[in-house]
């Protein structure tokens, strides 16, 4: 397909290329996209936040699920089984650990210090095992090179762990870096959760739009070419990645041949890889500056 009817099926297809937290929340949650509030088949996000003590408790319906600690650790009680997640301080200090939940099951999230928590979501056929994802068996990838170096924490890949049809995974932008380059396509839908180190902001680019992301915001990305997500120099930047479609569970992507290819043999950067399963001291985000 050529570069110009790739970007107009973007333009056509995305009405609104980033959502704030306040344009998608419903209590108790700070982010809330279904397939039917996106008005698509298959993928879906919730983000919660829970006081110290604070509980929530929902079903699953017709969607698989995980459970992913942004910040603090919980209980999580899937029916009659229970397992205690360790969490992590932030997404910028440590690779977490995470549960799968099956379709049709009932969920109790308990946080005992308190917490936030991506409950990244796809319509699912089979009902598969309420089971346990260690941190240490995370698969961390460095992609790219120079100013486009990131990690990219393969959670919930085909590769990596069984699902259905979810697939999940984090990538980690240091200040200055850009990720999701070059632009490229999908055939799932996909969405991205958006945090940024301090009080800065991040870009992100679908199709010939551009827009300002911050903490909490949301981008749903229906078809077409996207890319790239870019963090502002001194506030390194993350964003979970929810990919849901019909079919075959892949991770494919098509790159836009107006942009030229990053050569394989060049390092990543040099604060490569930002996070690993122990928890990172905490840090400045200027006094860190490339």
């Amino acid at each position: 397909m050529a570069q110009g009817s790739l970007r107009h099926a973007a333009l056509l297809t995305l009405r609104r290329p980033v959502v704030t937290p306040d344009g998608v929340a419903e209590r108790p949650y700070e982010v809330v996209v279904s397939p039917e509030s996106a008005g698509w088949g298959h993928a879906g996000l919730r983000v919660v936040r829970l006081p110290v003590g604070g509980r929530v408790r929902f079903g699953t319906g017709p969607d698989e699920m995980l459970v992913l600690p942004l910040a603090g650790g919980c209980d999580v009680a899937c029916d009659d089984e229970r397992l205690t997640l360790t969490g992590r301080r932030s997404v910028f200090s440590r690779v977490t650990d995470f549960a799968y939940l099956p379709r049709d099951t009932t969920v109790i999230l308990r946080a005992p210090v308190g917490g936030r928590f991506a409950l990244p979501s796809a319509r699912a056929g089979r009902v598969l095992p309420f089971r346990y994802g260690p941190a240490e068996e995370v698969p961390v990838e460095i992609r790219g090179a120079g100013p486009a170096g990131r990690q990219i924490n393969r959670l919930c890949t085909p590769e990596s762990f069984e699902a259905d049809s979810l697939i999940a995974c984090e990538v980690l932008v240091p200040g200055g870096h850009w990720s999701s380059y070059p632009p490229h396509e999908h055939d799932q839908e996909e969405i991205y959760y958006f945090e940024v180190a301090g009080a800065g902001c991040g870009y992100h680019r679908t199709g010939e739009t551009c827009s300002v992301v911050r903490t909490g915001d949301v981008a749903l990305v229906r078809e077409g070419p996207h890319g790239p997500a870019m963090a502002s120099p001194g506030y390194d930047l993350y964003h979970l990645n929810v990919l849901a479609g019909a079919g075959e569970r892949r991770c494919l992507y098509r790159d836009d041949p107006a942009y030229g290819v990053i050569p394989p043999d060049r390092r990543g950067g040099s604060r490569l890889p930002l996070t690993s399963v122990t928890e990172k001291r905490r840090v400045d985000p200027i006094k860190d500056l490339n």
